[in-house]
């Protein structure tokens, strides 16, 4: 771990850290897409594993740092407000795409999965919480529960891609996922280094902007919930909020319901990496109300996201994209004030 940072150096890294995510995030969906075309992968599936997963790795690496640096709350809070966050930027992705209403046209069998395997996630990550006492050897039993169920829920995904058992009504909104047929010059091998190097730029900023946010609970005094919750875990959701946009305007709409959905289940995954990294016991016991307050707030966002998907309203950004909206900031409201 480095030394504290002063606030002027934390802000800075914020900002460089924010710009290089911005920067990556841009080329990110271009790159992805046209991966689950030459793979035949799909784009629900891509979205889930190589984008949502990858443009995570930031808030991974932060989690970690503050689980390491001993402040569960922030680490924790760190991975539930980026999730949060992240289902917020869905709703501004809608506005974006006029034809209809985002998640009809964007109905995909594995994508709902996705969305409901994250509620069991967010289910077990609570049980944690509340039951702190279940551990075995400092780690929590939920932790391992976690990969598993996560794994579980990819295998699901990926079976309801190949052979759906049913299928969600096509009308003339629904964009449906057909690989492309435009013949590219560029290589599958090009396309898989060029991710490799944006993966790598991308989770490289996790460190410096976990560093920045212990320095500012440290310096500041202010709650490791609120930094983690509100500060840290936009910064590093940043390539979610451009890539889902960028997909959008490329026409990939399952490969941005893709990204959101499954990279908040891969972001539950951070709370098993944080229970191994924290050394005083399991980390759920270690945590304050404003974290757990997120626990619920990723619920019931993700449950109005989940019924979006299955009601599909026609037109406009919805009833779940306005709830959505309005649900993250009533919540930025209540965790600046527990």
């Amino acid at each position: 771990m480095l030394p504290t940072w002063s606030l002027p150096v934390s802000i800075g890294v914020f900002t460089g850290s924010a710009l290089i995510l911005l920067f990556v995030g841009i080329r990110f969906a271009r790159v992805v897409d046209t991966l689950a075309d030459r793979t035949g992968m799909g784009e629900a599936v891509a979205g889930a594993v190589l984008l949502g997963a990858t443009t995570s790795l930031p808030g991974l690496i932060t989690t970690v740092i503050g689980a390491v640096g001993g402040n569960a709350s922030f680490a924790v809070s760190n991975a539930l407000g980026g999730i949060t966050a992240q289902t917020m930027f869905l709703a501004l992705a809608d506005l974006t795409y006029r034809r209809a209403n985002l998640e009809h046209a964007a109905a995909s069998v594995p994508n709902l999965i996705q969305a409901l395997v994250l509620i069991a996630l967010g289910a077990l990550a609570f049980v944690g919480m509340i039951v702190p006492q279940l551990a075995v050897f400092g780690i929590h039993v939920v932790s391992p529960l976690l990969l598993l169920t996560y794994i579980g829920g990819l295998v699901l995904t990926r079976r309801s891609h190949e052979v759906p058992m049913w299928w969600p009504r096509r009308t003339r909104e629904t964009r449906v996922d057909v690989p492309s047929r435009e013949k590219s010059d560029v290589s599958l091998t090009s396309l898989w280094v060029q991710f490799a190097w944006m993966a790598g730029v991308v989770a490289g900023t996790g460190f410096f902007v976990g560093q920045a946010g212990l320095s500012l609970v440290e310096g500041t005094g202010v709650r490791g919930s609120v930094v983690g919750g509100l500060v840290t875990s936009v910064i590093t959701s940043l390539p979610e909020l451009v890539t889902v946009v960028a997909s959008v305007r490329i026409g990939a709409l399952t490969l941005a319901v893709g990204d959101i959905v499954g990279g908040n289940t891969f972001d539950v995954l951070f709370l098993f990496v944080a229970d191994l990294a924290y050394q005083t016991g399991p980390i759920y016991a270690a945590v304050d109300v404003g974290t757990q307050f997120l626990v619920a707030l990723m619920l019931l966002m993700t449950a109005v996201l989940t019924v979006g998907l299955v009601a599909r309203q026609r037109t406009g950004i919805g009833f779940e994209g306005i709830t959505l909206l309005a649900l993250y900031a009533a919540g930025v409201a209540v965790l600046l004030n527990i």
